[in-house]
């Protein structure tokens, strides 16, 4: 588990405090302690970061810290493991309150990567977390290799080649996802826009999600010319 922590963040810091290892990056990611029966991590600020593997298994009745106990013989998702990772460092470098502009939408640095999408979804008020974590995930499990960004104030998601294919807003009563080739795509999403091109889909807070059907045209989405243009 050591290993995977630097390997998810090589800007790691390690110490021993406490009679334990201390892993921090901008404030301390976690903990390290041996028990009998468990290898326990405890997250400092795990009840801040999202956890859609649901790795976190012990302390989960408090408001800030969530531990991983590992047993003998259990794997852990070294994926998902590592994205939990990559959160909780970006939930460090997250002011404590962030900002929230007008409908409810978080203000988050404009930024590359799986960090600033983390932080954007933490930072989602009520049930609109969720929805961020549940289409964040279909994306990750629908288009391997996905690139991610934060752009004014919205994660985007795209191909290396072919650009940004989707993306989405918090608004007051929903949280609108937008697919850029959206008219290309089999069915064509249900929202107009008034660009030609673009195809919306707002979600409100009963609303069931077809995760089938999204998953469907994030896949045609990703195989299009997107918007923009992304490289290494």
């Amino acid at each position: 588990m050591r290993a995977l922590i630097l390997e998810a963040d090589p800007g790691m810091a390690e110490e021993w405090k406490w009679n334990t290892p201390v892993w921090a990056h901008h404030g301390i990611v976690c903990t390290g302690e041996a028990y009998s029966e468990v290898v326990k991590l405890t997250f400092a600020r795990g009840a801040r970061i999202p956890d859609p593997a649901s790795l976190f298994n012990a302390s989960l009745g408090g408001s800030t810290r969530r531990a991983i106990d590992i047993r003998e013989g259990q794997r852990v998702d070294v994926g998902a493991f590592k994205a939990l990772v990559k959160a909780a460092v970006a939930a460090n470098s997250m002011p404590a309150r962030p900002k929230v502009l007008s409908g409810g939408n978080p203000q988050i640095a404009k930024g590359e990567g799986d960090a600033p999408v983390q932080a954007y979804i933490a930072a989602m008020p009520g049930w609109k977390r969720d929805i961020g974590r549940r289409l964040d995930a279909i994306v990750a499990r629908s288009v391997p290799g996905v690139r991610k960004a934060v752009k004014w104030n919205s994660p985007f998601y795209g191909v290396e080649g072919l650009g940004w294919f989707l993306s989405f807003h918090t608004f007051a009563n929903y949280v609108k996802v937008a697919f850029f080739r959206g008219v290309s795509l089999r069915p064509v999403p249900p929202g107009e826009s008034r660009h030609k091109d673009v195809r919306y889909l707002d979600i409100r807070e009963d609303d069931e999600l077809d995760e089938a059907q999204l998953a469907s045209w994030m896949k045609q989405a990703s195989r299009l010319p997107g918007w923009g243009r992304i490289s290494m």
